[in-house]
């Protein structure tokens, strides 16, 4: 079972993104899993019931709150995650398990999946969750990540660009999707995140004096902003 972590979030101007980028790569790590220009290509499919409870507990800041959501990177089928993202006090933990294409389906398609043999015991829970409080597909959150990491601390800086949205949920497993934009051209998204420690070196880095904390849902931003000037879809 995953523990709590610290998790901060700015919403950053281009400028900004390329200093701090430019000082992370001096002191950090680039993710293994990154390609070439150290970025990879995030996909989630976020669930919420009837009455929209989780976009509501967002933009209230109620706490304690969780989602759920299915991601997969690259647009590759092959490891697929369903996850449940929690958080209390301003850390989060995440819960998560892989998934097959066929229960993904089943679940893009706003219908509950057998928990029968076959299933762990995570995937087990997170299914039940999911149909215990009657989640069903609300929208596509797709954006680019540029991750750096350190071992120390386990932390993880990351520059989230081009998010975009979609309510085709039911194309989420498809590499072509009807996309868009939830932020502002040039935005980004920094996110930072450890367990117990963030080391001096690294807090020092992100401190440019103009960085303000915001809570940068994504979730909560593709749903309340969209073609149809600002209302949820």
């Amino acid at each position: 079972m995953s523990e709590y972590r610290h998790e901060y979030k700015y919403l950053i101007s281009s400028a900004q993104a390329s200093v701090l980028e430019m000082r992370m790569r001096g002191m950090l790590q680039p993710d293994p899993h990154a390609d070439e220009s150290g970025a990879y290509q995030i996909k989630s499919l976020y669930f919420d019931d009837s009455e929209d409870t989780c976009f509501f507990e967002n933009e209230n800041g109620t706490d304690p709150r969780s989602k759920f959501r299915i991601r997969c990177y690259n647009h590759s089928l092959e490891r697929i995650s369903l996850e449940k993202k929690s958080k209390m006090r301003g850390m989060t933990k995440k819960e998560s398990c892989f998934i097959s294409k066929e229960v993904c389906e089943i679940l893009m398609g706003g219908r509950d999946p057998r928990l029968g043999e076959g299933l762990d015991g995570t995937q087990k829970f997170l299914l039940s969750q999911l149909k215990l409080r009657r989640l069903r597909p609300k929208v596509i959150v797709s954006y680019e990540r540029k991750p750096f990491v350190c071992p120390i601390g386990n932390v993880r800086v990351t520059f989230d660009r081009k998010l975009s949205s979609s309510s085709a949920v039911e194309s989420f497993l498809k590499e072509e999707l009807p996309l868009r934009p939830a932020l502002a051209t040039g935005s980004c998204i920094l996110e930072v995140k450890w367990d117990e420690i963030l080391p001096s070196y690294v807090r020092q880095a992100l401190s440019t004096g103009t960085l303000q904390w915001s809570g940068c849902s994504k979730y909560y931003l593709c749903r309340k902003y969209s073609t149809n000037g600002g209302m949820r879809v």
